[in-house]
C-alpha cells in the first residue's frame, strides 16, 4: 500500500528514519514529509511509534476540481461504502493553494455533501459529521485545479499524545521536543545511562518526551482515538499485537531508564508538570522541583548525560538584555558543573545562544515552534582538566614547534596528494597517516557539499606519557582547520582502538547526519559521526574500480558487504544481478540507500542479512546459485550475539574461501582481501586454485607509506 506521513518543517530527516525504523520502503522525502509503501502494519506502527510524525495518510485518488460542482461530483464517485458505514461519523480537513475554490471550509463542505449524499441515495441514510473523534477523518489537498483525497488514519495530528493535563498550556508541541532530544544524541547518551536535565523545564514536555525514548515507551500508547479504528478496513488483529508488542517493551524500557531532573522557578510550571508526568505514568520516573537557575545541583553519575532546555527568547530590548544574564548563567552553570556533559539550547533568538560561551558542535540545526524559527545550539563540554577536543580549538597550540612541524607535513602532502586527487578524479582520500610518529592521527578528506575531515587518533602505547600524547593530540587538531582552511565544525574525531567483543559493533553517536560524496561515477552517503568507521574504506578504492571492470554481464556476490559500496561499483560495471550480504541491517539498509541514490533499486538487486561464514557454508552445502564475480573481505575478529561462535580471519579463511570457491561459476573470479597486518594465506591447503596476490597493484597513492594497509588476491579455477 502506498502512504503519505506529514512532519513540521526541519524535522524530515528525522521522519525517513522513523520511516525506516517502522518498515517502510521506497521512502521519498518532500517539503511536508515523505511518501512510502509497506504493509498496512507499517502505517499502525508508525502510529504507535512515530516520534516526530504528524499524520500518516492513505492516499485514495487524485481528482480534478475546475469548479465547486465538479469537485462535488468527483468526490461522490469515490466508494466510500468500502471505507465508511453509512450510520458512521466523519469529519473532512481541507487545505487550498493556487484554486479556484478559494475557501477551504468551502471546498471541505462539497467535500462532505458528496459523500453524505451518495450515502443517502444507495442506502437511505447517512453518516453524520464529528469534528473531534470521526470514525473516518477525510483529507483533501487543493492544489491549483487538481486535488488529493486522502484517509488520515492518524485522527488528527500525533504531536497530541494524550498525557497533557487539560488547561495546560506548553510552549513546544511534544514531537517538537521528541525531534530536539533525537537531534541532541539523547537515545545515544542514554544507552550509557547519562542523565537528562531540564533546568527550565515548564510543563515537563522535554523531561517526558525524554523519558519515552529512553524507556522505549511508543508515544501513542497514550492515545484514545486513532483514525483507523473506525476505519472498514481496520485489521484489529494486527493493531492488538502491535499494542501487546508496546505494552511489554514499555515495561522492560522503565526498568532501564537512566536519572531524570527537572527544575523551574515558576511554581504553576512545577504543578503543571508534576500533572503531566503523572498522566503520563512516570511519576516514579521523573523528579521534578522548584529552584532558581542558580541554585541548580551538581549531578553525578558514572556517564555524562545531556542538559535540554528551552529558555526564553526575549521580545523587547529590555527582555533580551535579562536574557543575556540568563543565558550566561548557563553556561557557567555547565562548564562548572556538569563537565563532560552534552548540552542542547532551543531558542528563537541565536544571538543570545552567544552568551553561553561555549563552542557549538556544529551548526544549529534549524526547527521552528508555530511559526517562529528556532535554532538547535548543541554543545559538549570539556571534563575536568579537558580541553574539548571535538569543539574549542585553542590557537595557540598551532605556534608549538611541533605542531609547526605537524603542520608543514601537511602542506607537503596536501600539495603532492592534492594534484595527484584533483588528476585522478578522486573526491576523497587519506591525507595524513601517523608520517611522524609523534603526530599519530590518520587525517581523511571527503570532498563533499563542503569538505569534510575525519581525524582518528590511533591509541598511543602505554609507554608514551598520556599526558604529552593528549597535547599533541590538541596540536594536531589546531592546526588541521588552520592548515585546510575550514571551520573546526567540519572537523570530525575520534579515538582509533583495538574493539573487543560487541563494542567493535556500537554506534558512537546518534547524530543520523549523513553526506554525500562521488567515488569515480558513483555517488553515496558517509557518517562522520555515529560510527567508528565512515561507511567507506578508503583503501579499497582501486579493488572496487577492478570489480566495476570485471562486473558487466556477470553475477555479483559482495560479502561482509558492509555498506555495499563494492556492489555500487559492479552496477556501475553493469552487473547482471548483485547479492549484497551482511549481518547488520544497518548496514544492508545504508547499502540500499546507496544503490537508491543511483537509480539502482530493481529486483536484480537482493540484499540478505545473515551471519556471512555460516550463510556461505549452507550455500556451498546445498550448492546454491553460481556466481561469476565474488567480492569477499571479511574482519580481522567478529564476535556477535547474532553468530554462533567468533570469526578469526587467520584460523578460518581456508574454510571461508573453499565455500566461497564453490560458489563461484568455472569461469568465475573471487577477488579475496583483509586487514590482519600479519596475516599468511595458507597456499598450500588452497592449492587446488590459482592464486595471485595483487595487493601492491591495489594500493592507492594515498596509502603507500602504509603498504600493509590491507592484502588482496585474485583466486580462480585452476
Amino acid at each position: 500500500m502506498k502512504f503519505f506521513a506529514t512532519t513540521p518543517r526541519g524535522m524530515s530527516q528525522l521522519l525517513v528514519r522513523e520511516l525506516r525504523e517502522a518498515g517502510a520502503e521506497k521512502i521519498r522525502p518532500s517539503a511536508a514529509g515523505a511518501s512510502f509503501e509497506g504493509e498496512l502494519e507499517v502505517a499502525y506502527r508508525l502510529c504507535l511509534w512515530g516520534r516526530v510524525v504528524n499524520r500518516v495518510l492513505l492516499p485514495i485518488t487524485t481528482i480534478r476540481a475546475n469548479s465547486p460542482e465538479e469537485l462535488y461530483d468527483e468526490v461522490k464517485a469515490i466508494h466510500w461504502e468500502r471505507h465508511l458505514h453509512s450510520s458512521g461519523t466523519l469529519a473532512v480537513d481541507c487545505s487550498v493553494t493556487d484554486s479556484a475554490i478559494g475557501h477551504s471550509k468551502y471546498a471541505a463542505l462539497k467535500v462532505k455533501d458528496a459523500v453524505v449524499d451518495r450515502f443517502r441515495e444507495q442506502f437511505g441514510e447517512r453518516p453524520s459529521v464529528e469534528l473531534e473523534n470521526p470514525d473516518l477523518r477525510i483529507n483533501l489537498h487543493l492544489r491549483g485545479n487538481s486535488g488529493k483525497i486522502n484517509i488520515d488514519l492518524s485522527g488528527g495530528s500525533l504531536h497530541k499524545r494524550g498525557y497533557r493535563a487539560e488547561g495546560v498550556i506548553a510552549p513546544l508541541k511534544e514531537n517538537l521536543a521528541a525531534a530536539i532530544l533525537l537531534l541532541a544524541d539523547w537515545p545515544f547518551v542514554a544507552s550509557r545511562g547519562g542523565a537528562l536535565l531540564d533546568p527550565m523545564c515548564g510543563s515537563g514536555t522535554l523531561l517526558i518526551e525524554g523519558a519515552m525514548i529512553a524507556a522505549d515507551i511508543a508515544p501513542g500508547l497514550f492515545r484514545d482515538h486513532f483514525g483507523f479504528k473506525g476505519w472498514r478496513r481496520h485489521d484489529g488483529n494486527v493493531w492488538q499485537t502491535l499494542l501487546e508488542e508496546a505494552q511489554e517493551r514499555r515495561k522492560l524500557g522503565l526498568t532501564k531508564l537512566p536519572p531524570i531532573h527537572g527544575f523551574d522557578a515558576n511554581p504553576q510550571a512545577v504543578t503543571a508538570a508534576l500533572r503531566n508526568v503523572d498522566s503520563a505514568g512516570l511519576s516514579r520516573h521523573i523528579r521534578i522541583e522548584r529552584r532558581e537557575l542558580g541554585t541548580l545541583p551538581r549531578l553525578g553519575g558514572d556517564s555524562p548525560g545531556l542538559l535540554v532546555v528551552n529558555p526564553p527568547y526575549g521580545e523587547r530590548l529590555g527582555e533580551i538584555d535579562e536574557l543575556k544574564t540568563l543565558y550566561a548563567e548557563l553556561g557557567r552553570h555547565l562548564q562548572a558543573d556538569l563537565p563532560g556533559w552534552r548540552a542542547a539550547i532551543f531558542t528563537g533568538n541565536p544571538q543570545l545562544a552567544g552568551y553561553v560561551g561555549l563552542r557549538t558542535r556544529r551548526k544549529p540545526d534549524e526547527l521552528f515552534n508555530g511559526p517562529i524559527e528556532c535554532q538547535l545550539f548543541l554543545y559538549r563540554v570539556p571534563s575536568e582538566g579537558e580541553a574539548d577536543e571535538t569543539q574549542r580549538v585553542d590557537t595557540t597550540l598551532a605556534e608549538s614547534e611541533g605542531a609547526k612541524m605537524f603542520a608543514n607535513r601537511l602542506r607537503k602532502n596536501l600539495k603532492h596528494l592534492g594534484k595527484w586527487a584533483r588528476r585522478e578524479g578522486v573526491d576523497c582520500y587519506r591525507l595524513y597517516d601517523a608520517d611522524l610518529p609523534e603526530y599519530a592521527v590518520a587525517v581523511d578528506l571527503y570532498r563533499g557539499d563542503k569538505l569534510w575531515v575525519h581525524v582518528q587518533e590511533y591509541q598511543a602505547p602505554k609507554s608514551v606519557d598520556e599526558e604529552k600524547a593528549r597535547q599533541r593530540l590538541m596540536e594536531a587538531l589546531a592546526v588541521v582547520p588552520q592548515v585546510l582552511e575550514i571551520p573546526v565544525e567540519q572537523l570530525f574525531y575520534k579515538v582509533r582502538q583495538k574493539q573487543r567483543g560487541k563494542a567493535q559493533y556500537e554506534k558512537q553517536g546518534s547524530q543520523g547526519a549523513f553526506h554525500e560524496v562521488r567515488e569515480g561515477s558513483c555517488r553515496l552517503l558517509v557518517n562522520f559521526s555515529d560510527y567508528l568507521d565512515t561507511g567507506l574504506f578508503l583503501d579499497h578504492r582501486i579493488t572496487r574500480s577492478m570489480i566495476e571492470k570485471e562486473a558487466r554481464g556477470k553475477r555479483f556476490l559482495n560479502l561482509f558487504a558492509y555498506t555495499g559500496v563494492a556492489t555500487l561499483h559492479a552496477a556501475a560495471g553493469g552487473a547482471m544481478s548483485t547479492t549484497t550480504v551482511d549481518m547488520s541491517n544497518t548496514y544492508l539498509d545504508w547499502a540500499k540507500r546507496n544503490m537508491a541514490l543511483n537509480g539502482y533499486t530493481g529486483k536484480e538487486h537482493d540484499y540478505i542479512q545473515a551471519d556471512c561464514t555460516n550463510w556461505l557454508g549452507e550455500q556451498a552445502q546445498r550448492g546454491g546459485d553460481k556466481f561469476d564475480l565474488i567480492f569477499l573481505d571479511p574482519p580481522t575478529f567478529s564476535s556477535s550475539k547474532r553468530m554462533e561462535e567468533s570469526f578469526d580471519v587467520q584460523r578460518d579463511h581456508v574454510a571461508l574461501i573453499e565455500n566461497a570457491m564453490k560458489l563461484l561459476s568455472q569461469d568465475g573470479l573471487l577477488i579475496f582481501s583483509n586487514n590482519f597486518r600479519k596475516f599468511k594465506l595458507d597456499e598450500e591447503a588452497l592449492s587446488r586454485f590459482k592464486i595471485d596476490e595483487i595487493s601492491r597493484q591495489t594500493l592507492p597513492e594515498d596509502f603507500k607509506r602504509n603498504p600493509h594497509i590491507h592484502r588482496c588476491w585474485r583466486i580462480t579455477h585452476q
